[in-house]
């Protein structure tokens, strides 16, 4: 006879506690995990901090968090959400799930979807979606193929056997999202060959390309958040940030963002073009377990010289432009800025399965997939 398994809310402090402390359970070993920045993640999850308040995405969002025991141990946990703006613009009802863990046992992850879909049904939900952490703004998928090699900043990692308990609770694939990885050296190269054919066929647009600004913080990451909502619309499952989230997100990535990896295209004055990329920071954050304070927050900025890997988060471009090779002029800022670093690889993460423009223009520049992520459905 199968042992009891017991699913509750995560509601108390001894609870949300053991909720976070999970992984180091499921994740003891493997030389590939990351350990989450708990003080992040206690945000993202919709619990207040210390001073009340909560993170702004739950401003529009609703998100409870159970976690499974059995015979007094820890064993699974899982949030479940709605997200309010993605519903309005899409008009649907679904609902997201995300940060789970569990052991590898079907009954456990059976009992924590059974609990999260009730709930999601008691709010009118149709679609069981994830797993999003807590959106596609943020960090996203289930990890099902590229196991050897530790996850870059801010993308995700999982065991293997997690695909097998999700679908056997009923999920099928939705979308898939991939990592691309080029060698430093290649991307040099590629650009300098197709650079001037770009800059002949803009000439007389007045294109210009300046650097990110760092006396204007703020308004820069305004500014490139902005883009970054108007170039994604419709873009599958895309919500636009909010501007708690875009405050939010830029007063995290003031101390993190090295501004020599950020740059903006104009035409005639207008800002139609922006790329960014940041430091693999995960290389710093694996020693730090968990814990930005009192040591952990000095440990990134004393230790990002020492960086190797960088991610390309995007090359964003105004509708009208996104077929005008400007992100190659873009990504010579990257070129660029690589050297002084001492960088050996891109990780260009993560692009669409159904963007087949995106794909085709880095498969053609001959990067390598690296690792392949996968969203889930389930009708309720």
């Amino acid at each position: 006879m199968s042992e009891t398994v017991t699913v509750r809310a995560a509601i108390s402090i001894r609870d949300r506690r053991r909720f976070q402390r999970l992984p180091w359970a499921i994740y003891s070993g493997d030389p590939s995990w990351v350990p989450p920045i708990l003080s992040q993640e206690r945000g993202l999850l919709g619990w207040a901090d210390w001073r009340g308040r909560r993170h702004p995405f739950c401003d529009n969002a609703e998100i409870i968090t159970f976690l499974a025991e059995r015979r007094g141990a820890t064993v699974g946990r899982v949030a479940v959400l709605v997200n309010n703006i993605h519903n309005q613009k899409y008009n649907e009802k679904v609902g997201f799930f995300g940060f789970f863990e569990c052991i590898d046992d079907p009954a456990i992850a059976t009992a924590l979807f059974d609990a999260g879909q009730a709930w999601l049904r008691s709010h009118g939900m149709t679609v069981c979606r994830g797993p999003v952490n807590p959106s596609l703004n943020y960090t996203c998928g289930l990890l099902i193929d590229g196991f050897t090699t530790p996850p870059v900043f801010l993308m995700t990692y999982n065991p293997p056997y997690y695909a097998a308990l999700i679908e056997a609770c009923g999920f099928t694939k939705s979308q898939d999202l991939y990592a691309y990885e080029m060698d430093v050296a290649l991307l040099a190269k590629l650009v300098d060959r197709y650079k001037p054919a770009v800059i002949s066929a803009l000439e007389g647009r007045g294109l210009t390309v300046r650097p990110f600004d760092p006396s204007r913080f703020d308004e820069e990451i305004k500014t490139y958040l902005e883009l970054y909502n108007s170039s994604l619309d419709g873009t599958w499952g895309f919500t636009p940030l909010q501007q708690g989230e875009v405050r939010q997100i830029a007063a995290e990535l003031k101390h993190i963002i090295a501004p020599e990896f950020a740059a903006f295209a104009m035409v005639n004055g207008q800002t139609i073009g922006a790329v960014l990329a940041l430091l693999d920071y995960n290389q710093i954050i694996r020693t730090i377990n968990g814990r930005l304070f009192p040591f952990g927050a000095l440990k990134l900025i004393r230790g990002h010289k020492r960086i190797d890997v960088a991610r390309g988060m995007a090359v964003t471009m105004s509708p009208g432009y996104q077929q005008s090779g400007l992100g190659i002029v873009l990504l010579d800022r990257l070129v660029e800025a690589a050297k002084p670093w001492g960088l050996k690889c891109w990780e260009f993460s993560w692009v669409l399965e159904s963007n087949k423009s995106s794909r085709g223009t880095l498969e053609r520049l001959g990067t390598k997939r690296s690792k392949t992520y996968r969203i889930y459905d389930r009708v309720l």
